[in-house]
């Protein structure tokens, strides 16, 4: 059955094999609430781009110094010896946040959905790690600026609804935009609460390597185990400062910058470097950052999770448009989710 309405911050997560609400099941009980529009209600979202999309856009690139923990500077490496494949696993989610309606005031009515697989290499197939993921579907909207019948409906039809004000006044109402954007991180954060708990169970029943899609900083316990490895694909904020802007774009396949550490007051500390998986004329064509536990780091281990991740390049993630960062267990596991999302 459904999960009840769950409030702020509550979890209103399902699994494969038990019913998850889905768009049309908010729009049957919007059709029974009070104050519907002639006609019933539509989805908004048709030629539009998504909330992630839109996000993305408005993010400016930016550098960040880090602290070089393998020599004094940022400098590069060759990797010596041949790829090898060490991953047991691969971990990924997935988001879409979809308007659904705008309510009285400009207030957006937002289903989302956030689902996350760990999907484990066996026999040369991938498997899903304890036969299903975690997934959770909610409406998202800002429960002081929405109708009381509205709230009432979606709780008799067993529909979890989240705050995304989080309890806050909104007694002098609230931008539309800045409604967008606070259920867009609301999502965002529900993915990131479903892929840490699959990194974590992982790493605290298994003694193999699992790759993550993103960087393993907020990843909890996960941040500290030597088995838990992020690969970052996107590089809105470059790492580097001075001349290790030009070390990291000449870059060539199979070259590696020297680590750095990462830290931030809210994640744990990590140890990160920079590698090209192949070659090509974009700087940030086929770059990807790689984030391990800071505890583990030496140069040999470095140097032996940058072989597992170059031996990752084949076969091929065709066709993503993603395909020359994307490693095909990371889109097998999209694939996965998008087919079994509701």
């Amino acid at each position: 059955m459904a999960p009840a309405a769950d409030g702020a911050g509550a979890v209103g997560v399902t699994a494969v094999g038990v019913t998850a609400v889905g768009v049309a099941d908010v729009l049957r009980a919007l059709r029974a609430a009070p104050g519907a529009p002639e006609g019933g209600w539509r989805l908004e979202t048709t030629g539009a781009p998504s909330l992630e999309r839109m996000a993305l856009e408005m993010e400016p690139p930016r550098l960040e110094a880090a602290l070089p923990i393998e020599g004094e500077a940022l400098s590069y490496r060759v990797l010596d010896a041949e790829p090898l494949a060490g991953f047991h696993a691969f971990l990924d989610g997935i988001q879409s946040t979809r308007v659904l309606q705008y309510l009285p005031g400009g207030v957006p009515l937002i289903f989302g959905t956030v689902a996350a697989v760990v999907r484990e290499r066996r026999d040369r197939e991938l498997h899903t790690w304890n036969g299903e993921p975690d997934l959770s579907t909610r409406v998202y909207v800002p429960t002081a600026l929405t109708p009381a019948e509205h709230l009432r409906t979606f709780d008799a039809a067993g529909i979890p609804v989240h705050d995304t004000l989080d309890g806050a006044d909104a007694s002098d109402g609230q931008h539309p935009q800045l409604l967008l954007t606070l259920a867009r991180t609301a999502v965002q954060r529900e993915r990131e609460r479903l892929e840490t708990s699959l990194a974590e169970r992982w790493c605290a029943t298994r003694d193999q390597s699992v790759y993550v899609d993103g960087g393993i900083s907020g990843a909890g316990l996960a941040a500290r185990s030597p088995h838990a490895v992020g690969v970052v694909k996107s590089h809105r904020t470059l790492y580097a400062s001075g001349d290790g802007v030009g070390v990291i774009t000449r870059l060539r396949a199979g070259q590696r910058t020297t680590a750095f550490e990462i830290r931030s007051a809210r994640r744990t500390a990590v140890a990160s470097w920079y590698l090209r998986l192949r070659d090509g004329g974009d700087p940030m064509f086929a770059l990807v950052r790689i984030e391990v536990a800071r505890d583990t780091f030496t140069a040999e281990r470095a140097d032996e999770v940058s072989r597992w991740v170059l031996a990752e390049r084949t076969p091929l993630a065709l066709p993503d448009q993603r395909w020359h960062t994307m490693a095909y267990g990371i889109a097998d596991c999209e694939r996965y989710l998008r087919a079994i999302a509701p």
